[in-house]
């Protein structure tokens, strides 16, 4: 099923003038029946893994598991059912397509995910007339996999479908058939499939087979801009039976199929050699589920709260991290990360695959916090598309550099609709925003001395300079005819949220100017010290922009970013007033992450009731079985809306916390919602040291467990308002009474 291309983004009413209302949407979604009414915590154990289909899932015992999502029945709507997807592979369960990473097709605004068809949409069934039948369909997050399960009288049949956690090129499923009772009699199962060696976006042709697989390959037919290369596809894939038959002697056997993917014939061969090695040797799915194993084991987000709220914690983390790269791996290229993530993105389908601010702003803190080199991968997709965002900035007629509201491979703009890549200029904002954070938390000097990183903040900064207007009549400096995040109001002056924005940028990179002996333009601090913030005096908050009139509806979280995540300092009663009145404006169908951003607002006050309301709120989006976000709250929009979780992420990983990321330290301040007890934070870096964080009502705990990096400062926690200095020593625990504080470099 496929989406309409124009999103929903500005109603007709608050359309500027002479600008015509598109009658098409991306809307699409879950009715509120289906939603999951309310919360990712340790993983399993993964001593004792069985070969996939003999390690069985029981729904009594996964009912009351965090980590594990089943049914008996998959959702009638296939936009939501279950993705599985790594670093450079994604599909949808059953789906008919794969999307590459980075590998696009189409010029200009037409470009979006090249379509590979897909030898894993085979669906396990049992011949006709097989009685009494028992379905089984579940999502481990434990071990990356999903699981269909044909119980009958006298056997069990399982399908396993996963993308390998360390071969990143291979996607596989295996089946396995078991004997449960005692005789010799043949068990058969179905294997149906319609696979097609056809693409609408690749040029593909049958190559000569490869130790048993299949081969096929080609090029995109069309590149984003003139004179781009075509990028090349090969895929290597074990052709798949119409059956398979456990024989008269056999108690049990499992079958794998493979599917590799390069960009070259020898990638492709290289990689379905080492899986078939891993193959033979009877570990291809040991290795791939050990690793998520241990993955989890250093990584891990969980409350003592209601079930469904750990639930879509854990989902969320789980398929933000099914898109990002085992840690340690060299060489990792990321391409960027999609709102609908890359088992989506075709042609007309979540936002075709193209990279928002979405990533920066709403998935980056998360990734940071427990991953800094994927982390420091997606800044160097900044890095590596500076250039078109350089051209941006040159073709409307500004210095510096205008990221692109829509990028794919080039960096320059591929938004179908130009109001929104004129105007939706607070992407660079949230950007630097991301370098920001990263400096602050890893201290990387390399990446900004040597690999672009000074480039594409220093750039951002000539952009704003370039961009923003004098007034004499206000002596400020003002920034005219933007779209803030509230996309129902277009072509207007100082939104509050870009203008903070344009300061926070221009004031870190003078400051990185100087950690890097470089010189400080004037202009830089003059303007962020002089752009108008707008702030209404006599009722106490901050209108979203000049002539913001209060009531008007607005689309999404907007002002109430400032404070978080975006560094701004606001007298608590500011904070309030802000929270209160677009709290009563904000539309109901505006998308996902709108909510998490009030509840952090609510938990920054020490509101735990109010909190609590728009912490259930936030992850509204959820569809059943699989958590499954949708961009909206209606089932419509971009699935699976990778944008959502990030924003509901922060609101525990940042929230509840209080953690924030700043030039002299890492601070909290712990706040438990009405319904949450506890909260379990574990392997989060900070200065090349891993630590957990644990809270209650009544106290926290730390413990730094590991220098992930040889250079890593020993830590202490400093307390507030006591300013007692708690050693953090490796290994060691640290409690004390609740209480904010900031993790920093021990002093001397």
């Amino acid at each position: 099923m496929t989406f309409s291309r124009v999103p929903p983004r500005i109603s007709p009413a608050h359309l500027p003038r002479g600008t015509a209302a598109s009658s098409s949407s991306r809307q699409g979604r879950l009715a509120p029946s289906q939603q999951s009414p309310l919360i990712a915590g340790p993983a399993q154990s993964g001593a004792g893994l069985r070969p996939p289909g003999l390690r069985q899932l029981s729904m009594d015992n996964s009912e009351d598991d965090p980590t594990i999502f089943s049914t008996h029945c998959m959702p009638s709507d296939p936009r939501f059912w279950a993705t599985v997807t790594n670093s450079y592979l994604g599909t949808r369960v059953y789906h008919d397509t794969i999307h590459v990473n980075g590998v696009y097709n189409g010029a200009g605004g037409h470009t979006h995910r090249a379509i590979l068809p897909s030898p894993l949409n085979v669906q396990l069934e049992a011949p006709a007339g097989t009685k009494p039948l028992t379905e089984t369909f579940t999502l481990d997050t434990n071990t990356g996999s999903f699981l269909h399960t044909l119980e009958g009288a006298g056997f069990r049949a399982s399908q396993c479908i996963y993308a390998h956690r360390v071969l990143p090129h291979v996607l596989a499923f295996s089946v396995s058939i078991e004997r449960l009772t005692t005789g010799n009699k043949p068990i058969t199962v179905l294997l149906p499939s319609s696979f097609s060696p056809e693409s609408p976006d690749l040029g593909l042709q049958v190559g000569p087979d490869f130790q048993g697989a299949r081969y096929l390959h080609g090029h995109t037919l069309t590149p984003e801009q003139p004179g781009e290369p075509q990028q090349e596809v090969h895929m290597l894939w074990i052709p798949v039976p119409p059956a398979l038959t456990l024989g008269e002697d056999e108690q049990d056997r499992t079958w794998d199929f493979l599917t590799v993917v390069g960009g070259s014939q020898s990638e492709a061969q290289g990689c379905f050699a080492e899986a078939l090695q891993l193959q033979t040797r009877g570990d291809l799915y040991t290795v791939h589920a050990d690793t998520w194993v241990q993955l989890w084991a250093g990584c891990g987000l969980d409350v003592t709260g209601p079930l469904a709220l750990r639930q879509a914690l854990r989902g969320s983390l789980y398929y933000l991290l099914s898109e990002l790269p085992q840690p340690g791996t060299k060489g990792f290229i990321n391409h960027g990360l999609s709102p609908g993530g890359l088992a989506n993105g075709s042609q007309e389908e979540c936002y075709w695959g193209h990279i928002f601010w979405d990533q920066d702003l709403w998935m980056f803190p998360n990734i940071l916090m427990f991953h800094p080199e994927a982390a420091r991968a997606i800044l160097e997709y900044r890095v590596r598309t500076l250039g078109g965002a350089l051209k941006n900035a040159q073709n409307l007629g500004y210095r510096g550099a205008k990221f692109a509201w829509e990028s794919a491979s080039t960096g320059l703009e591929v938004c179908p609709e130009d109001i929104y890549g004129i105007q939706e200029v607070h992407v660079n904002g949230a950007v630097v925003l991301a370098f920001q954070l990263y400096y602050h938390c890893t201290q990387d000097l390399q990446l900004f001395q040597e690999a672009g990183g000074w480039d594409v903040v220093s750039a951002v900064a000539e952009f704003w300079c370039s961009r923003v207007e004098w007034s004499p009549q206000e002596k400020m400096y003002h920034l005219k005819g933007v779209m803030p995040p509230d996309e129902y109001h277009s072509g207007v002056n100082n939104s509050v949220y870009t203008n903070v924005l344009v300061q926070n940028s221009l004031r870190f990179a003078a400051a990185l100017a100087k950690d890097l002996g470089l010189p400080i333009p004037n202009q830089w601090l003059e303007v962020a010290d002089r752009i108008k913030v707008p702030f209404d005096s006599e009722q106490n908050f901050h209108p979203e922009f000049d002539g913001y009139v209060r009531g008007e509806e607005v689309k999404q979280a907007d002002v109430v970013l400032l404070g978080y995540p975006v560094p701004f300092p606001l007298r608590p009663d500011i904070r309030r007033k802000n929270l209160e009145i677009y709290e009563a404006v904000t539309s109901p169908q505006g998308p996902a992450m709108t909510w998490s951003m009030f509840a952090v607002g609510w938990m920054e006050l020490k509101e735990p009731s109010r909190a609590q309301v728009l912490l259930s709120r936030s992850f509204i989006n959820v569809t059943e079985p699989f958590k499954v976000w949708t961009e909206n709250a209606d089932g419509s929009g971009t699935v699976n809306f990778l944008t959502g979780m990030g924003g509901f992420l922060q609101t525990v990983l940042f929230g509840c916390t209080g953690f924030r990321i700043t030039e002299a330290g890492m601070t909290f301040d712990p706040l438990c919602p009405d319904l949450v007890s506890r909260v379990s934070v574990s392997g989060i870096s900070y200065l090349g040291n891993k630590f957990n964080f644990t809270f209650s009502k009544d106290s926290v705990t730390l413990e730094v467990t590991a220098h992930a990096e040889p250079w890593a400062p020993l830590l202490e926690a400093e307390l507030w308002p006591s300013l007692a200095r708690l050693p953090l020593t490796p290994g060691h625990k640290v409690s004390f009474p609740h209480s904010a504080g900031r993790i920093q470099k021990s002093s001397p």
